[in-house]
């Protein structure tokens, strides 16, 4: 026990601790109340998008400076001036951008297409809560060449759909004294509820990727991101704005043609297809979107990897049609099962097109509520019927940051069903000791098929504390035998899964470390119902750290167990059902990759199964004049088994070049020697206006399983253009 004196020294060090904790959560809560309003102005004359050096519209409007670092230095000034005002008409929100720079011939800005990598260029951002509900949002991005992107933010960051593409236009200047911009937002493209007066929360980012700094003007702890709405400040002075119930019809023209080989094929095929998209504005806060004989021929090829795990792989949606309010239909299961995969719709398993006939959907927000419904069509193909699938949602807001929710999905043909039943619901709490982040969650869900009544459900618990010091999550999924939602996406059923990670994350000062990170566990371990060990997979990372001046380092440990019940088979080569333990290390390297020239390595080694492993990959990237960018990228793994060996290469090059903001190419390279195929995607797009594109796009698929390249060739040319009636 200590003594009298020693408790009342530590009462008095635990009470200066608190005393001293409050006082700083006093202090950054009185200045985010300071100065966190922005009040945008009415002006009669939009401003010029390529005049903001010399319009006088923006004199009308105070400017916002006072940004704060989040990156390199939390809660220091920005170490450059930046400046922004706000003004609108009737017809839109203008934003305009002021980035200071003293040393501007350093700006870094190599990319020009939609949606560019955010990551490693100077840009500017902007979010906007229209709903001002704390938690769900529009973001804008613009780096100095132009170049936009934006993205659907719901739940404070736990759902960005970057591939949502809005009707809104950038215009950019460069001069010795930096970089400066002008955003127009139309109101039509946004979402918000009737009102003469508006509130909306709103954030601004300033990103110096030379100095790797982050300035933000509200919530620049490095517990938060822009994302986190409810950290974002006031935009007032909306007065009388209106979205508009304005009708959007986007018909397209396709035609193309596709030229066989053996053993693919030996003749020769023309195709024409038209089809129409129309969006509506049912209210200010909901919109209805119709699309028929849907057609996705400008989707940018998936990347295929060679699969050495006995689970099915995860690929991305890419159509836009499904992309715009997806985060609505995000469910409280993680990774898998996840009820609602909207690749389900229009692919088979092997990835071929099956034709949409067309399908309608509404998304947005009613009161409290965010909404979201689809329902599709499919044609008779590739051996399967006409399928219905139609998923509905509900999210209903509580506290300041929490929900609970409702989901349910259908699948119906003429010959079979499958329906899913789920509710899922968040506590969030942002303010937990200081700035940290709390969010307790969980859902249960059940399947429902032709003649199977029982063992058909899943749920989750998970507690996650996700903050810059101490990152820790701990959940708990069971799913059993028979769910099986056909409408999602599940690589494995009948067991339970227990979760764990512990990340601790130094920031030394005055040694040229941004922080240096430790993580003792992150843990997946899957039992069967039966009690059984399905599988283990940890990680251990010993070291890892990342410079100020950006280049990064790993060093994990990582265990594995496996128990297969049936053989799994890769390049001919058969592992035995049993139970495997193994171990392996890993090593990864990266340069700051906002550079012209920079390279990622990794180097993995150990045990696989009843073998052992080794991986390595390299990845290298150069950039060219703000322009042009290659991207290379190898993967080869050796495996040896008792009874024979193998090795898996993969090899990949994506090449960029943007002529402008609003005309890019892109060309991807793939081989794998599993499939012995080079296939290349060449993508070029046009945006004549905003809204509205023109795609060219040349697949070409070549065999190297023989001494001699026998190939498929496909061209087709898509135009989509925009009318506003």
């Amino acid at each position: 026990m200590p003594s009298a004196p020693e408790q009342t020294h530590l009462k008095r060090l635990v009470q200066f601790f608190f005393s001293a904790l409050f006082s700083l959560q006093l202090s950054y809560s009185a200045e985010q109340a300071d100065s966190a309003v922005a009040v945008a102005v009415k002006v009669g004359k939009p401003p010029s998008l390529g005049g903001i050096l010399t319009d006088e519209t923006w004199n009308k409007a105070a400017p916002i400076t006072n940004f704060i670092q989040r990156e390199l230095h939390e809660g220091m000034p920005a170490t450059e001036r930046t400046e922004v005002r706000i003004v609108y008409d009737d017809n839109a929100i203008y934003v305009g951008v002021w980035c200071y720079d003293s040393v501007s011939h350093e700006i870094v800005a190599n990319e020009m297409q939609r949606d560019f990598n955010t990551d490693v260029e100077d840009n500017f951002k902007v979010i906007i809560d229209t709903y001002h509900d704390k938690r769900n949002g529009f973001l804008f991005i613009i780096n100095p060449n132009g170049a936009r992107y934006d993205a659907l933010v719901t739940d404070e960051g736990q759902g960005v759909n970057s591939d949502w593409n809005g009707l809104w236009n950038a215009r950019t200047t460069t001069t010795p004294q930096g970089w400066f911009a002008v955003i127009e937002i139309p109101f039509s493209t946004l979402r918000f509820p009737d009102g003469a007066k508006q509130i909306w929360g709103i954030n601004f980012e300033r990103n110096i990727r030379r100095k790797r700094e982050q300035d933000l003007w509200q919530g620049y702890s490095r517990n938060f991101t822009i994302e986190k709405l409810s950290q974002a400040g006031i935009l007032t002075g909306l007065e009388n704005v209106h979205r508009g119930n304005r009708v959007e019809v986007k018909p397209y023209v396709l035609g193309g043609v596709e030229k066989g080989y053996p053993p693919f094929s030996d003749v020769s095929s023309t195709q024409t297809k038209i089809g129409l998209d129309i969006n509506y504005g049912l209210t200010s806060t909901l919109t209805l979107d119709v699309t028929t004989n849907t057609d996705f021929a400008q989707v940018e090829a998936d990347r295929v990897h060679i699969n050495l795990t006995r689970f099915p792989l995860f690929y991305p949606e890419k159509r836009d049609f499904f992309l715009e309010g997806a985060g609505i239909f995000d469910f409280q299961f993680g990774d898998s099962p996840i009820p609602f995969y909207s690749r389900r719709i229009g692919l088979s398993d092997a990835g071929e097109a099956i034709p949409i006939l067309g399908g309608v959907r509404v998304v947005g927000k009613a009161g409290q509520y965010n909404l979201g419904m689809l329902t599709m069509q499919t044609a008779e193909s590739a051996g399967e019927p006409t399928t219905n699938y139609t998923v509905a949602r509900v999210k209903r807001d509580l506290l300041q940051q929490s929900y609970l929710g409702v989901i349910a999905t259908n699948k119906q043909s003429s010959s079979s069903y499958n329906r899913l039943l789920g509710f899922d619901g968040a506590w969030v709490q942002s303010d937990v000791f200081g700035t940290n982040t709390l969010i307790i969650g969980g859902g249960i869900a059940g399947t429902e098929d032709p003649g199977i009544t029982t063992n058909n459900l899943a749920y989750r618990l998970y507690a996650d504390f996700p903050n810059d010091l101490i990152d820790q999550f701990i959940g708990v999924r069971v799913v059993q035998r028979n769910f099986d939602p056909q409408v999602g996406f599940q690589n494995r059923n009948d067991f339970v899964k227990y979760s764990y990670t512990f990340r601790v994350r130094a920031r030394p000062q005055g040694i040229g470390i941004q922080y240096i990170e430790f993580k003792p566990i992150e843990m997946n371990y899957y039992k069967g119902t039966n009690g059984e060990v399905q599988s283990l997979d940890y990680e251990g990372r010993i070291l890892g750290f990342q410079t100020n001046s950006g280049e990064y380092f790993e060093w994990n440990i990582q265990r594995f167990a496996d128990t297969p019940h049936d053989s799994i088979e890769f390049f001919g080569n058969k592992i035995p059902p049993s139970t495997y333990w193994w171990s392996r290390w890993e090593l990864q390297f990266a340069t700051n990759d906002s550079r012209n020239a920079s390279l990622f390595l990794l180097y993995r080694w150990g045990g696989h199964y009843n073998g052992n492993r080794r991986t390595y990959i390299i990845q290298p990237q150069l950039k060219l004049g703000g322009r042009f960018s290659l991207s290379l990228d190898y993967t080869r793994n050796e495996v040896r088994l008792p009874m024979s060996d193998f090795t898996a290469n993969e090899a990949g090059a994506t090449i960029n070049y943007g002529f402008s903001p609003m005309l890019n190419s892109s060309l991807l390279i793939q081989w794998n020697n599993e499939d012995n195929e080079i296939s290349m995607n060449l993508r070029l797009h046009w945006i004549p206006q905003i809204g509205s594109d023109i795609y060219l796009v040349v697949n070409q698929l070549f065999d190297t399983s023989g001494r001699i390249l026998q190939s498929k060739t496909t061209i087709i040319a898509k135009a989509a253009y925009l009318f506003v009636l």
